[in-house]
């Protein structure tokens, strides 16, 4: 967590922070691998317990995956920022072992609002897109 503001007072906003209490991403690999403000690239490696039946990754783990990029870039230092809605299309399918990184970047943010884009991909295959929909919280009124 960084510091900032008043001596002592601890900043738990931003993509680090947000990550750092991420229990459900950080229990199924997805690591953050780089970030900045309006972007984000995360990567994870596709488990057995992440299959269908049909022998390929449950498409619920492709959407958590991305949705986790979308969060980590749009979740600036100084802001909660949370979904107000995702898309995804499914291009290719995944399979266990499989190492996938997902980018995410900011297409549109005016005011509390947002648009984000991210492509998920494996090696130079592009496996699935994905478009997030982001809402900014208002400001925590001082009591």
């Amino acid at each position: 967590m960084s510091t900032s503001g008043p001596i002592g007072h601890v900043d738990n906003t931003g993509a680090a922070a947000m990550y750092a209490n991420d229990r459900a991403s950080q229990h199924l690999g997805i690591t953050l691998d780089d970030h900045g403000p309006g972007w984000a690239t995360c990567s994870m490696t596709v488990t057995d317990v992440m299959a269908n039946g049909h022998e390929i990754t449950h498409g619920g783990y492709i959407f958590l995956f991305a949705d986790t990029t979308f969060a980590m870039a749009c979740n600036y230092p100084g802001s909660v920022t949370v979904a107000s809605g995702g898309d995804i299309t499914f291009l290719a399918p995944t399979h266990v072992g499989d190492h996938l990184v997902a980018h995410a970047a900011e297409v549109v943010r005016q005011g509390r609002s947002g648009i984000y884009d991210v492509s998920v991909t494996r090696g130079d295959d592009l496996i699935a897109v994905y478009r997030g929909r982001s809402r900014t919280l208002p400001a925590p009124k001082n009591t």
